[in-house]
C-alpha cells in the first residue's frame, strides 16, 4: 500500500495486526498498521464507499462477470475521491460468496487456470500496481531518436572497407552481407550516438589491420 500511495487500511476482525512480527515485515510501512481502522463486519467497513471491488478468482452466477485487474483505473475514473475500495479476503480461503455479494464489482487477475490463487500480498501488489500505473501514467522512455540514413550509410561504407580488407566479404556478392547488416541496423534503430560509437570502433579496426597479412590458408 505504501509503495503505491495508499494509506486507508481497513481490517475486519483482524488477528494481532500490531504484533512485532507484523511491524517487522511491514518495514518502513509499519505506520500503516498503527493507523488501520478496525471493523466487526465487512458491511460496516465498506458502508461509506461508493464502489467496493472484491478480488476473487472464482466467477459464477452469484459473483457475476469479474473485471480484469487492468480495467480498475477505468472504473476508478468515475468514482468520487475516497469512494473506492479494494476488498481482499483471507489468505487461506479468500472471500465468501456472501461477502462478494456486498461489493459492487469483482475483479480477477488473469493467470493460468490450473494453478491456485495468488497469495494475499501478491494479489494486493498487482491490483494496486494496475491502479497506480493507470492513474499516474508511465514516464516516457528516454529514447534517443534514430539517426538519419545520411549518417548510417557512410558507416556501412566504412564497414565495407574493413570487411573487404579482412576478406570477410565475397568479392562477387558483397551486398549479401552488407544488406544483412543494413537490416540489422534498421531493426536496431541506431541513434546518432550509437552510430558515432560504431564508427569509432570501425576506425580503430581499420587502423589495427594495416599490417594484416590476410586470411590463413585453409580457413573458411
Amino acid at each position: 500500500m505504501a509503495n503505491f500511495g495508499v494509506s486507508d487500511l481497513r481490517l475486519v476482525n483482524p488477528c494481532q495486526h500490531l504484533h512485532p512480527e507484523a511491524r517487522k515485515f511491514a518495514v518502513s510501512a509499519a505506520p500503516l498498521l498503527g493507523t488501520a481502522r478496525l471493523f466487526p463486519s465487512l458491511e460496516e467497513a465498506i458502508g461509506d464507499l461508493h464502489t467496493a471491488v472484491a478480488a476473487t478468482r472464482r466467477g459464477g452466477q452469484r459473483r457475476g462477470a469479474p473485471l480484469v485487474a487492468r480495467q480498475l483505473p477505468e472504473l476508478l475514473a468515475g468514482v468520487p475521491a475516497l469512494g473506492f475500495g479494494l476488498v481482499l479476503g483471507r489468505e487461506d480461503s479468500g472471500l465468501t460468496s456472501a461477502e462478494v455479494a456486498l461489493c459492487t464489482h469483482t475483479v480477477t487477475i488473469p493467470s493460468e487456470p490450473e494453478r491456485g490463487s495468488l497469495n494475499l500480498a501478491q494479489a494486493t501488489l498487482l491490483l494496486l500496481y494496475e491502479i497506480y500505473v493507470g492513474t499516474h501514467g508511465c514516464p516516457p522512455l528516454n529514447v534517443d531518436p534514430p539517426a538519419p540514413l545520411a549518417e548510417v550509410e557512410p558507416m556501412l561504407g566504412q564497414m565495407e572497407l574493413v570487411l573487404n580488407r579482412i576478406a570477410f566479404l565475397n568479392p562477387e556478392q558483397p551486398d549479401t552481407v552488407l544488406n544483412s547488416l543494413r537490416r540489422i541496423f534498421q531493426r536496431a534503430a541506431l541513434s546518432g550516438r550509437d552510430v558515432a560509437v560504431l564508427r569509432g570502433m570501425w576506425s580503430q579496426l581499420a587502423w589495427s589491420i594495416r599490417d594484416w597479412r590476410g586470411r590463413k590458408r585453409g580457413e573458411g
